[in-house]
């Protein structure tokens, strides 16, 4: 069931919501946000015009899961896979999504995968590989042979390089000759692995409860510890504190930790704890050009914090807990799926002033 309603909470307003036959596993926003894809547990796949609010079922309800979806760079492909082991893709035109592509892949479980920032190159696990789709031309463009599975893998934003976290490791590789550049050792294997936007940075979480920073170019990492449990996600901002280096934040069961770069190097990364959720931490993400952090969480709440500091509001919606969220690619809009399949979008009242624009 679809429908819109309005609601004003502090400085966002609910702009649209619907409901999903399930669990909301994951959401993505095209890059000019005309439109927002949705997966579910029950093999969703749904994609929401925004201006019109008309919504189209690219995929209808089974008994298997979908699990991630994302957007090409330029907006002109989406890519969605799941349990059934299969990636499918669709070219994004006008009003009527074209399948494309159904890829066979001889995993049982898709969870993950990863546009290239600048090419219509598509990776995504296929065993104890990584292969490399180009949607443009439907061919294989490269094979990655690693000694386990992936457990997360992110591209270089200037697309030049693919990072992958496989046992105890991170490792690099260059994409021009998919040969390995780094191979960087961590305690135990990384639960996330994230670029930050400027590209200077890579952090690793870890299951033995510790934060990983490498600075591009140096060999030996920062290391964080004392988080209760293993770090499940990560977020940069794309704006830089006063050190020149972005914001860090990652979370591990129901906290937080910020982390800003100090001006002196002998410091290293000074922290903030951030507490409020109850329960697990399902996503965290930054709006972009601002420092206001979004939390969301299994206990029902999405909080946005000021500078990734201070509480600034609380939204609610989704009693049974939320389970992901994403920022409109401007800001102005944030949006969220729920454990009962609940979906929302709420716009910023005041587009330029809010909680975490300085």
């Amino acid at each position: 069931m679809f429908g819109v309603k309005t609601k004003k909470q502090g400085g966002f307003e609910r702009h649209w919501q619907g409901t999903l036959a399930d669990y909301v596993t994951a959401i993505a926003w095209s890059p000019n946000g005309h439109y927002l894809a949705a997966t579910s547990a029950a093999s969703e796949v749904s994609l929401l015009n925004v201006k019109l609010q008309h919504l189209t079922l690219l995929e209808t309800s089974s008994d298997q899961s979908m699990d991630c979806i994302a957007f090409s760079h330029d907006g002109k492909f989406l890519a969605a896979a799941g349990q059934q082991g299969q990636v499918k893709i669709w070219q994004v035109q006008s009003e009527s999504p074209v399948l494309i592509a159904t890829l066979e892949t001889r995993s049982t479980w898709i969870d993950r995968l990863a546009w290239s920032s600048t090419h219509h190159h598509l990776a995504f696990q296929l065993g104890f590989c990584l292969q490399i789709w180009d949607a443009a031309t439907a061919q294989v463009v490269e094979t990655l042979s690693l000694d386990a599975t992936a457990q997360d893998f992110c591209w270089h934003p200037d697309g030049q390089a693919l990072a992958i976290a496989v046992k105890n490791s991170v490792r690099i590789w260059n994409t021009q000759t998919w040969e390995i550049e780094h191979d960087w050792e961590t305690a135990a294997p990384s639960s996330a692995i994230a670029w930050s936007p400027d590209g200077k940075y890579i952090a690793a979480g870890g299951h033995d409860r510790t934060l990983l920073v490498w600075q591009w170019g140096v060999e030996y990492p920062w290391r964080m510890e004392g988080f209760p449990g293993k770090v499940s996600h990560l977020a940069w901002s794309d704006s830089a504190s006063s050190s020149g280096a972005p914001l860090l934040v990652a979370s591990s069961a129901d906290g937080m930790v910020k982390w800003e770069k100090d001006q002196d190097e002998q410091i290293g990364w000074n922290a903030t704890e951030l507490k409020h959720h109850q329960a697990k931490i399902s996503a965290i993400a930054f709006q972009p050009k601002s420092f206001l952090l979004a939390s969301a969480a299994k206990d029902g709440q999405l909080c946005l914090w000021h500078h990734a500091k201070t509480l600034a509001l609380t939204l609610e919606g989704a009693p049974h807990g939320f389970s992901c969220l994403a920022w409109h690619p401007q800001g102005q809009q944030l949006a969220a799926g729920g454990e009962n399949g609940e979906l929302f979008i709420w716009s910023q009242a005041l587009p330029g002033k809010g909680f975490g624009h300085r």
